[in-house]
């Protein structure tokens, strides 16, 4: 019976939760390592943000998911990953091993930042929720969708935000709904330290806050980029078209933290959702002892973002719309994501 450790509860492998509960792998002898036994869905939190959502209307109980699918869940961090050994060690001083592996534990905020120590990184999206309080004049260092959602959040709980950005990194229908809603966009400006107070700087220009919030570029997790997969130049795990590491076939990585060796794409939500549903697929056809399927992203993915009060953009390719019927339309989305888990 071979084992099979799943390392992280992202929305891949929540995707292979819920085909497990529907229909059990026999044959394999699945465990599953999360932090957290009940996490935060993403594509909800600036709703929670903004007061339009309880926290525990956007949760995913993933333990009792991993039950339903037959999954062992064990709460855990990873500390060391170890694909030589097929070993796993986690920070309370546990060791699992594997047969086969799948990694889709997201990625951490770039803290590299002179001064990060001085501001709430967004992610983990726990510790963020945890540390956040309310505060009225707010920095966020990083523009891209999740930076301007979250400005708009909380300009409409009532703060003052300042949104730094080194690069254009939104579309023009996204700036205008900053401008609109009184954000302080400030595009070309990027921040180049941090100073207790805190204070941010941004060139010869400084100036106090009272909470400063990173929102800048995904970096992979420490003991991912110390493991010795091969990874790309920014040390996210190279697969190949089934998923698999390119240089260790019984590691499987899903979602931010990993790379299409032939086929890069965004990472994102919707991209992750997809390996999972290839992964389960690939599992089941391992234990069958079936040739792997590979797996062929879509051309265009759905983005769907909150401009604080209800109202939305939706984005794909060329196309876009907003509105309130597409705040409207994204709430049933989020909604029957979550509650597709229950």
């Amino acid at each position: 019976m071979k084992r099979v450790l799943l390392i992280g509860a992202g929305h891949a492998h929540l995707a292979v939760l819920r085909s497990l509960a529907e229909k059990p792998l026999y044959g394999a002898r699945i465990a599953l390592v999360s932090p957290q036994a009940k996490q935060v869905y993403s594509g909800m939190l600036p709703g929670i943000l903004a007061g339009h959502y309880r926290r525990a209307e956007a949760e995913i109980d993933v333990a009792e998911l991993a039950e339903r699918g037959y999954v062992a869940f064990v709460q855990g961090t990873v500390r060391r990953f170890d694909p030589g050994r097929r070993a796993v060690a986690l920070e309370n001083g546990d060791n699992s091993g594997y047969d086969l592996v799948s990694i889709n534990a997201g990625s951490l905020i770039d803290a590299s930042l002179p001064g990060a120590e001085h501001a709430l990184p967004v992610k983990p999206y726990d510790e963020f929720l945890s540390g956040l309080h309310i505060a009225e004049r707010v920095a966020i260092v990083g523009a891209g969708a999740a930076g301007a959602e979250i400005a708009m959040a909380l300009r409409y709980r009532g703060a003052m935000v300042t949104l730094y950005s080194e690069k254009p990194g939104i579309s023009e229908r996204v700036v205008k709904q900053l401008r609109r809603r009184k954000v302080d966009y400030r595009p070309g400006m990027p921040v180049t330290a941090i100073e207790p107070g805190p204070v941010v700087i941004s060139g010869s220009a400084h100036q106090e806050f009272d909470l400063v919030l990173l929102a800048t570029g995904a970096v992979p997790l420490q003991w991912l980029r110390e493991s010795g997969l091969r990874t790309d130049p920014r040390g996210f795990v190279l697969v190949d078209q089934a998923l698999r590491s390119v240089s260790h076939p019984e590691v499987f990585a899903l979602g931010d933290c990993a790379t299409l060796a032939d086929s890069l794409h965004p990472k994102s939500g919707v991209y992750a959702v997809r390996h999972g549903e290839a992964l389960i697929e690939n599992l089941r056809r391992l234990v069958a002892g079936a040739a792997l399927e590979p797996y062929t992203p879509q051309k265009k993915a759905l983005a769907l973002i909150t401009c604080g009060a209800r109202y939305a953009i939706a984005e794909r390719g060329g196309w876009s719309v907003q509105g309130r019927s597409v705040w409207w339309w994204k709430d049933r989305i989020d909604r029957r994501w979550v509650r597709s888990f229950q």
